[in-house]
C-alpha cells in the first residue's frame, strides 16, 4: 500500500521559513519522480516543484528563488524548503508521487501523479 505522509506545516510570519517533509511507503522511493502542490482556500491545486529520481526539478515561477525541493532516497523522503515566506504562501501543501514511470521527465500537472499526501498547512501571517 503506497502511502505518504508530510510533515512540516505551521503558522509563520512574513520572511520566515519552514521546511516540509513527505515519507513514501510502499513503494522504492529512489525511482519515481515526486512533487509538490498547494491548494489555498477557494483556489485551484497549483503546481510548486518537482524532482526526478536523477535530481533534476523545476520550480513555479511564484517560488522561484525562495523555495527548494530536494530528495533523500535513503531515508524515502522528499523535502520542501521554504524561504522569504510571504502571506500569498499560505495554503495546504500536498506532495505527490508518480509510480506509473520512472521517466526522468519533470511532471508539472497533477493529473500525472498517482498519489498524495494528506496534506499540511502553512500560514504565513503576522
Amino acid at each position: 500500500q503506497v502511502q505518504l505522509v508530510e510533515s512540516g506545516g505551521g503558522l509563520v510570519q512574513p520572511g520566515d521559513s519552514l521546511r516540509l517533509s513527505c515519507a513514501l511507503s510502499g513503494r522504492p522511493f529512489s525511482l519515481y519522480p515526486m512533487g509538490w502542490f498547494r491548494q489555498a482556500p477557494g483556489k485551484e491545486r497549483e503546481f510548486i516543484a518537482t524532482i526526478t529520481w536523477s535530481d533534476s526539478s523545476r520550480y513555479a515561477d511564484s517560488v522561484k528563488g525562495r523555495f527548494t525541493i530536494s530528495r533523500d532516497n535513503a531515508k524515502s523522503t522528499v523535502y520542501l524548503q521554504m524561504n522569504s515566506l510571504k502571506p500569498e504562501d499560505t495554503a495546504v501543501y500536498y506532495c505527490a508521487v508518480r509510480t506509473t514511470s520512472s521517466s526522468s521527465r519533470l511532471y508539472l500537472n497533477a493529473t500525472e501523479y498517482d498519489y498524495w499526501g494528506q496534506g499540511t498547512q502553512v500560514t504565513v501571517s503576522s
